[in-house]
């Protein structure tokens, strides 16, 4: 993981949840894909960038899941800032959602990744059950 295009800071300002990516990461990202994978071996969800050089990552490590959590139960799409740009992440609440309930149970993700999505997405997926 190239530790600079990790998500530092997570905040909400109205309505909007915004993940603040470190300042030091690599840009342009490129254009928002709307789509997500994980990273298990660095705990992390990705967000993927179509770059023309081919893709950009940004990481969501651990602490930002609240975010994601919040993103989730307000049905928002939530916004990068990266110094003074603001990108629209589109796709992550469809695209995460999927993802954890795909990895609810599923240890194929390995099961310190599984079971602490579970715990921090538990409001969500409590939701839905």
């Amino acid at each position: 993981m190239d530790i600079k295009n990790t998500i530092i800071e997570t905040s909400q300002i109205d309505n909007e949840v915004q993940f603040t990516l470190n300042p030091e990461a690599e840009w342009p990202l490129g254009f928002p894909t709307g789509k997500m994978l994980t990273d298990t071996d660095r705990q992390s969800f990705v967000y993927i960038f179509d770059h023309e050089n081919g893709y950009r990552y940004a990481y969501f490590p651990k602490d930002s899941w609240s975010g994601l959590v919040d993103t989730l139960l307000q049905q928002v799409e939530p916004v990068l800032i990266w110094q003074d740009e603001k990108i629209q992440l589109t796709g992550v609440a469809e695209e995460l959602r999927a993802l954890i309930f795909n990895i609810e149970g599923n240890d194929n993700y390995g099961e310190e990744f599984s079971t602490a999505v579970e715990e921090v997405f538990k409001p969500v997926l409590e939701k839905v059950n």
